[in-house]
């Protein structure tokens, strides 16, 4: 029997299917620890991971400068609630802005939805000061799943058995500027948008697409929201994906990679829409926590002083080209920028694909019938992503024939 059909760490799985709601199933993999771009499940087995905690890990597992900064906060303050301010989250903030370029004003969450719902709440407000009453977004979107966010999400499949929602939105084809362009109106309070779309199956707009969504947007006064919250914190090689095309939206969403690990998000208002919000009108008692800003601070700092914007880059590539490369039967190619890529196929076995590189020691997402995610974590070697690459055939023959 094959590593990955063998029941690891079963007594474990049993204990999680018992205690735990069943929306996530259960697992087949049980997690011990990790060290750098490698994790160890419970039975000792050893893997490259290549997912990066959904693209959260940005420097991989238990990195000397986030383990120093996360365990020099949580002895020194752990929590304030927002009664009081602290360092940490103002030097985050003042940071984020700095790297952005741009005059804003922060508000923090501890996760991607909570961002989106801060934008949403935000945009409503803006609607309803000027007569706005609806939203646009795309199809194939996904924004979050509370209620909020997931109004916004162009996924039926996860979005009808929760409706009817409390706000109007209305669905484009992504890519498609004509459609934008005629679904947004001086009614549209705001568009909502992910510069490259995750969970669709890591799907880049057409060239010039986020300068027309902008345009769109100006001419009419609705407010652009990016959806940052994979593909942020140089997961592209930029700090943000919005650079590549040198678009600054109204107000930013950002969480999974900035804490490296640690529970945090960030809806960032730009210009007039950075002071939408009045005093009371939002709140979060955990957002923006000493210990997640130090871990936030620590991340920006290490992606900095490594120069990993640059190896995102390049090692990016040499993923990108190396799959391309392969030239296999089941492989109909890769697209996507720096460590964010979807390895598309022939035929829908992803969940074959997953299951023969976990068996091979590599951790992969089957993230639609036909596409396979990697978001490994920004530190992730030129000589792993070799042997990955290496791999690569002997794990698509397997998932073929399985």
């Amino acid at each position: 029997m094959s590593l990955y059909e063998r029941p690891v760490g079963d007594a474990l799985s049993k204990r999680f299917e018992a205690a735990f709601m069943p929306n996530y199933g259960v697992p087949p993999l049980a997690l011990a620890r990790g060290e750098g771009s490698k994790v160890w499940d419970v039975d000792g087995g050893e893997y490259l991971d290549l997912i990066g905690g959904i693209a959260v890990s940005s420097l991989g597992h238990a990195h000397p400068a986030l383990v120093e900064a996360v365990s020099r906060q949580v002895a020194t303050l752990a929590h304030t609630s927002n009664l009081f301010l602290h360092e940490p989250e103002v030097l985050l903030a003042e940071r984020l802005l700095d790297l952005l370029a741009a005059p804003g004003r922060v508000f923090f969450t501890n996760s991607g939805t909570e961002a989106n719902e801060a934008a949403l709440k935000l945009a409503v407000k803006y609607g309803k000061t000027n007569g706005r009453t609806y939203f646009v977004a795309a199809e194939n979107s996904f924004h979050g799943r509370t209620l909020g966010a997931l109004a916004l999400t162009g996924k039926a499949s996860i979005r009808d058995q929760f409706g009817p929602f409390p706000v109007d939105v209305r669905f484009v084809p992504y890519g498609d500027a004509e459609a934008l362009k005629s679904a947004v109106t001086e009614e549209c309070a705001a568009v909502f948008m992910e510069p490259t779309q995750g969970e669709a199956g890591v799907v880049p707009p057409p060239a010039g697409y986020f300068k027309a969504v902008r345009e769109i947007c100006d001419a009419n006064g609705a407010l652009l929201v990016a959806d940052e919250i994979q593909s942020a914190i140089g997961r592209t090689g930029h700090w943000f994906a919005h650079q590549h095309e040198g678009v600054l939206p109204d107000v930013l969403t950002l969480a999974k990679g900035l804490g490296g690990g640690m529970p945090i998000g960030a809806c960032i208002g730009f210009g007039p829409a950075g002071t939408i919000f009045a005093k009371g009108d939002h709140g979060s008692t955990f957002g923006g926590n000493p210990v997640s800003a130090a871990a936030a601070l620590a991340v920006l700092d290490t992606i900095e002083k490594d120069g990993l914007l640059e190896h995102v880059r390049t090692v990016g590539a040499q993923l990108a080209d190396g799959i391309a490369a392969t030239g296999h039967p089941l492989l109909a190619g890769v697209r996507g920028r720096g460590l964010w890529l979807g390895v598309l196929l022939t035929a829908d076995r992803s969940a074959q694909v997953q299951a023969a590189a976990q068996g091979a020691g590599f951790l992969v997402n089957a993230l639609q019938p036909d596409v396979v995610r990697l978001a490994p974590p920004l530190v992730i070697t030129s000589g792993q992503v070799a042997a990955f690459v290496a791999a690569l055939p002997a794990i698509l023959d397997e998932a073929a024939d399985a």
